[in-house]
């Protein structure tokens, strides 16, 4: 479903990812760690269509997508949440969905119909009404989610959804992801609650410095000295243990 080629993308003198390569076929559900600054979020950047690659190709379903602006790829069918959290904060939650599905359906009836079933799909139906802005932080993650499966992806990319989370909202959105991959979608996480990615990624990805340093299973990767030395830390391993 995607490829990536020896994807590079510099600013002035700082390269921010370097040479990453890697595949998402349909059905995964990858996870991608790292320190923070490792270059993760400049990756689903170049994956979007926010930034163009610098070098490298991105290929979604075999079609070159490197540099096309991200309209086009969302209508591709891959969309993508954004770490900090900016609805539209005097719309509606109903309202902040319909607009991923205008994406789709040019009609507003069918699109705030679209918006309704996705509304519920992710617990957000006693909200529908409530202004954006009202919406707690937990609860913005939500609409977040919502607002980019309304577009129909067949490949989403989620970019910390998880962080500053309470132990019960992290539960829940845990329970959403699975629930999503488990109805066929393929998904990229990037995540820093190590427990959280245990539980859901098949497979993870490790940057350091904008380069791929490890790739396995989570148990794998866990015990890689090198991401150890890099990310994870000592005091994570004894904890596992």
């Amino acid at each position: 479903m995607l490829t990536l080629e020896r994807v590079t993308k510099r600013f002035g003198g700082l390269t921010a990812v370097r040479d990453v390569s890697l595949e998402v076929r349909e059905g995964d559900l990858l996870g991608i760690i790292g320190p923070n600054g490792a270059g993760k979020t400049t990756l689903f950047n170049v994956i979007s269509g926010y930034y163009r690659p610098d070098a490298g190709r991105v290929l979604l379903a075999g079609r070159d997508v490197g540099g096309e602006p991200p309209h086009v790829i969302c209508r591709l069918g891959l969309t993508r949440t954004f770490q900090i959290v900016k609805p539209f904060g005097n719309l509606s939650v109903l309202d902040n969905v319909m607009i991923g599905a205008l994406t789709h359906l040019p009609r507003v009836a069918a699109a705030r119909d679209e918006a309704r079933r996705v509304i519920d799909t992710c617990g957000l139906g006693p909200y529908a009404a409530a202004r954006a802005r009202a919406l707690p932080v937990g609860l913005r993650k939500r609409l977040e989610v919502a607002r980019a499966l309304a577009t129909r992806p067949r490949l989403l990319l989620l970019d910390e959804v998880m962080a500053g989370l309470n132990p019960t909202e992290l539960g829940g959105i845990v329970a959403l992801i699975r629930r999503l991959h488990a109805e066929g979608l393929t998904l990229i996480v990037i995540e820093h609650i190590m427990a959280a990615m245990m539980r859901l990624a098949r497979r993870i990805v490790v940057l350091h410095h904008g380069e791929t340093i490890a790739e396995g299973r989570p148990d794998e990767i866990t015990r890689d000295p090198r991401v150890i030395d890099a990310y994870l830390g000592e005091e994570f391993v004894l904890a596992e243990a």
